[in-house]
């Protein structure tokens, strides 16, 4: 197969080799693709520097001619013979007429304004306009002649003696001096041997090339699906205002003008391009498509080359996580072997002397919206203290269901799975799942047996022996809670016995390869162990470190297809809730001599079946007086039967709560109920029930805080728009959506909020009455950000179809009209920011571009980055810029950080990440690796973060794990705050109580 010369639509062979062949060829396009990226690259960067040297002749003339008017006289002589830059253009490579002093202009140029080595080439003094592909548009000045690439290089042969009168010689104190132009520098790379740049600038076919070459290699990696950027370069100023000298050191030789990554390639990409240049649109168009097609066909047999061509451009580039480089006045930042160059403010006189620090402020988890119900079960209990625990993502929750406080346990490291109290009702034991790493390696899961009143870790259980996570853990009743039943995730489900004291294992054995749900010991003796699961009650014997296990027997009653729960009565016998909505009593038997003869053994039947819910029985409790609770699944019915399984009261959750999913008994009249859409209700059978606790039950995106109220509003894939408030910790309102909502922003007012849909709807809220204000579409794509200007009179709605879209606002934010739509972004915009006077929008994008955009000026994007160095930002949500470059680490691949929010008193920048943390860092940190404390709380990928309007605390909202952390933000004292900073790079937030 790997010698094949057949091209792709060859589909002789076996069909056993198919999806072999297939794979194979998917790897290789790949790897053709990657090549095809890192050339592309690498063309507009050769684009760029060529169009640098278009434009640096009229400026060595002028200035050459303001030194000496003489030179006028020498330039003329070049630039006769019939139009200068008509007959070099037509003229080729091997007889373009060549100057004695070949490249000695720019030797002495280079030697009177200290130009040496990497940041001394002429072309970081001098940065023409660049040909973006973001921006779709050619930046030549407007009444300015181009100068073809052959005059480029005659030019180089022209030296400063060659402009001065035969008597003048060149003064030895202050030389002449190049002017530099502000805000053209960027870093450029070295290439090595000057003899190797002078030998491929000779070899280039030198032939104009249009803007319609740019705009159709453009359009073809449009065509081709590229999701990278033709140029990644930044959008460069033309020369304009008062230019300042350079400083006068010795002559250096000519740094090369391309990049390490388009050393080996620079000549052939030249040559590509000055022969498409040369055709018209329709031939240069037929040839794009035959040389596709040819590349498919001989995809097989080139794919090797192919590869080991892609890894040579790769690792010549570098890693391909974050770099950083510097040079003059702006910075390079390199994300997946992409440069992002950002330009260092007025402000910042010496860059390298930046010092970065922690902050002085820290983070304190103050609060934990939301619980896990939708997927867990047995996971509410009370406390003796009166307070109910229970867990979402990595967090034990406390709450005191009286005084309405919560307390919090946070020693685990992933998601909590399992939840048990001791018999004392003090001490508790709680599982967690495995989880991965950053770097995608497993973590092993474990056990921890901890103390409720001073919420300090007793035990460890189980680390290194459990696979995949814990689903049900068990404390033993008859010995005082001495023994933990623990069952893993694992295939075989493996059943463990361990001793609470010591830590110790007692005994081991595989369960079963079905689901197991629920484990018990018998209350009144700890030998007898008890598990149900996918159509199985299993009755296990502890005996000398081994277990043994008896299946129950269904008998002449219907095999449910799930056991979901079961208890045990006052009487020793067992109740069993199962998927058809029967609650099964189980009893034991004794052998059937008749039937087995002499050695039969107890049997474990089924005694009375009783019909209680329509759908599943997912909970049952035993109160104390011997009574019974279950709770229904489809039915959502609460029922009390006695002690004889008679039914005596019910009642019936509200829908919007979801099914029952476990009791808790609070003082056998009032109970405590977990529902299936993460919520915690309390009440009776005669009052009814009032939620607690409650949250979203899906994936979450969309955080706003309001301007002036300690008020926030979330939403996500469950499509609830939910208002909560910081201060009493409670849900204020909440409304459902026809589609799920993915952001969301205050009005400066605070009296609307608008909310971007996943359909490129956004609505308008009132947020007293709850009503619909707005209902607008943008596009049909999902909407990412929204964001109204600091005064309120516009809003931007970012979205995935690459555009940001600009509108009045008017009464208050009740009436919208579209003002414009700022075109130039290549990728989905993920975030967007105002300056403070609200004249300008700062964007990022999938690709990680950042723009700038004069709104007021008509949506026009500014093509001169380097102006908005200086801008003041109202907010600063943005994850690319130089005020937050050092919240990136060395390796991140741009997906890294999901979100970032600066504080209002502009100190503290909080960072949301995809490895379940939040970080907090000082503002700015414009410096690689800066320090920051780094907390932990979240199950899943953190997507978002937001100060309140005081930034008394932080709000921190997780994906999958549907939880919302609110942190208080603790004001460090400035007197010691020194010495504490000067420890670890990152502090990692405690679990103190």
């Amino acid at each position: 197969m790997d010698g094949s010369t057949n091209s792709l639509d060859d589909v002789s062979g076996s069909s056993a080799e198919y999806p072999d062949r297939m794979s194979l060829m998917e790897g290789r396009l790949q790897s053709q693709e990657d090549e095809i990226t890192l050339l592309k690259s690498s063309l507009a960067d050769a684009l760029r520097r060529l169009r640098l040297h278009d434009q640096l002749i009229p400026l060595i003339k002028q200035q050459l001619i303001a030194v000496n008017p003489a030179a006028a006289r020498v330039l003329n002589q070049v630039g006769s013979s019939d139009g200068f830059s008509r007959k070099l253009s037509s003229s080729s490579a091997g007889d373009t007429p060549r100057h004695p002093a070949s490249s000695q202009i720019i030797h002495s140029l280079e030697g009177e304004n200290g130009l040496n080595g990497d940041s001394g080439s002429l072309s970081s003094v001098f940065r023409p306009p660049t040909c973006d592909r973001a921006t779709q548009t050619e930046l030549t000045p407007e009444g300015q002649d181009r100068v073809p690439l052959a005059q480029t290089r005659a030019v180089q042969s022209i030296s400063l003696a060659d402009a001065l009168p035969e008597s003048a010689t060149l003064p030895e104190g202050p030389r002449a001096k190049l002017l530099r132009v502000q805000g053209l520098e960027e870093e450029e790379e070295e290439t090595g041997d000057p003899a190797k740049q002078k030998e491929s600038w000779s070899s280039t076919v030198e032939e104009l090339i249009h803007p319609s070459t740019i705009r159709s290699l453009q359009r073809g990696e449009d065509q081709n699906g590229s999701s990278e950027s033709l140029s990644s370069a930044p959008q460069t100023p033309t020369s304009g205002g008062l230019p300042a000298p350079l400083k006068d050191t010795s002559t250096c030789p000519r740094s090369g003008p391309l990049s390490t990554i388009q050393e080996g390639e620079k000549k052939s990409l030249v040559r590509r391009n000055s022969e498409k240049a040369a055709k018209d649109p329709q031939d240069k168009t037929k040839k794009r498509l035959e040389k596709k097609a040819a590349s498919s066909a001989n995809l097989l047999t080139r794919s090797p080359s192919l590869e080991s061509r892609a890894k040579d451009l790769i690792s010549s580039a570098g890693s391909p996580g974050s770099r950083r480089g510097t040079q003059g006045q702006s910075i390079k930042m390199f994300i997946r072997g992409r440069p992002i160059t950002m330009y260092v403010p007025s402000n910042i006189q010496n860059y390298d002397d930046l010092k970065m620090e922690p902050p002085v402020e820290k983070l304190e988890l103050d609060w934990v919206y939301g619980y896990r119900g939708r997927d867990c079960r047995a996971n509410l209990y009370l406390l003796s203290s009166g307070e109910a625990v229970y867990f979402i993502a990595c967090v034990v929750v406390l709450y005191h269901i009286n005084n309405r406080t919560q307390r919090h346990y946070r020693k685990h490291t992933d998601c909590v799975r399992c939840l048990t109290i001791h018999p004392d009702r003090v001490r508790v034991a709680s599982g967690q799942t495995a989880g991965v790493d950053k770097d995608g390696k497993p973590l092993q899961p474990y056990v921890h047996i901890w103390d409720s009143a001073t919420l300090t870790t007793l035990q460890q259980i189980g680390l290194g022996t459990f696979e995949r996570g814990v689903g049900s853990v068990a404390f033993s009743f008859a010995d005082a809670g001495a023994l933990l039943c623990v069952i893993d995730d694992s295939n075989e489900h493996m059943l463990s016995v361990w001793d609470c004291a010591k830590g110790s294992k007692h005994a081991e054995v595989k369960s079963t390869n079905e689901a197991v749900f629920a484990v018990e010991f018998n209350p009144s003796d700890s030998t007898n162990i008890i598990t149900c699961g996918k159509s199985h009650v299993y009755f296990w014997t502890l005996t000398a470190g081994t277990l043994t296990k008896k299946q129950g027997i269904f008998g002449k009653y219907k095999k449910p297809k799930f056991i979901q729960c079961f208890v045990f009565s006052l009487t020793g016998d067992v109740l069993t809730g199962d998927s058809e909505g029967n609650i099964l009593t189980w009893g034991k038997s004794p052998g059937d001599v008749k039937t087995l003869g002499k050695g039969a053994k107890e049997t474990f039947q089924i005694m009375r079946q009783t019909r209680a819910h329509d759908g599943s029985v997912f909970a049952l409790c035993m109160l104390h007086g011997g009574a019974l609770l279950s709770g229904g699944g489809k039915d959502r019915k609460i029922i009390r039967w006695s002690a004889d399984l008679a039914p005596e009261r019910e009642c019936e959750i509200p829908e919007k709560f979801g099914a029952v999913r476990c009791i808790a008994d609070v003082d056998g009249e009032e109970v405590l109920v977990g529902t299936t859409r993460n919520a915690i209700l309390r009440g009776t059978f005669s009052d009814g029930f009032v939620a607690i606790v409650q949250g979203h039950v899906d994936e979450m995106w969309g955080l706003a805080t309001h301007p002036s109220r300690s008020i926030f509003l979330t939403c996500g894939h469950d499509r609830l728009v939910c208002v909560w408030n910081t201060e009493e910790h409670q849900l204020e309102w909440c409304t459902t959506l026809e589609e799920y909502g993915l952001c969301a922003d205050f009005c400066p007012d605070g009296a609307v909020v608008s909310v971007g849909l996943s359909t490129g709807r956004w609505l308008v809220l009132d947020l007293q009455t709850k009503e619909l204000v707005s209902d607008l579409t943008d596009g049909n794509e999902q909407l990412s950000v929204m964001r109204y200007s600091p005064d309120g009179s516009f809003l931007a709605v970012g979205s995935h179809d690459n555009f940001i879209y600009i509108y009045n606002v008017t009464e208050s934010g009740r009436r919208y009209s579209r003002f414009g739509k700022c075109n130039g972004h290549s990728s989905f915009i993920t975030h967007l920011d105002w300056s403070k006077d609200g004249k300008y929008i700062m964007s990022n994008s999938g690709d990680y571009e950042i723009l700038y955009w004069d709104i007021a000026g008509g949506c026009k994007l500014l093509r001169n980055r380097y102006e908005s160095k200086d801008r003041e930002w109202a907010s600063y949500t943005c994850v690319l810029g130089f005020h937050v470059m050092g919240v990136w680490l060395e390796g991140s691949d741009g997906t890294d950080i999901n979100a970032l929010c600066r504080s209002h008193s502009e100190r503290l920048v909080a960072v949301a990440d995809d490895f379940c943390k939040v970080h907090l860092f000082q503002y700015p940190c414009p410096k690689l690796k800066a320090p920051n404390h780094s907390y932990e709380g979240h199950g899943s990928h953190v997507t978002n973060v937001r100060f309140t309007h005081c930034d008394s605390h932080l709000l921190s909202m997780g994906g999958k794990d549907t939880c919302i952390l609110q942190w208080k933000v603790k004001r460090g004292a400035t007197g010691d705050g020194a010495g504490e900073r000067q420890h670890s790079v990152t502090s990692t937030s405690s679990s103190d109580p």
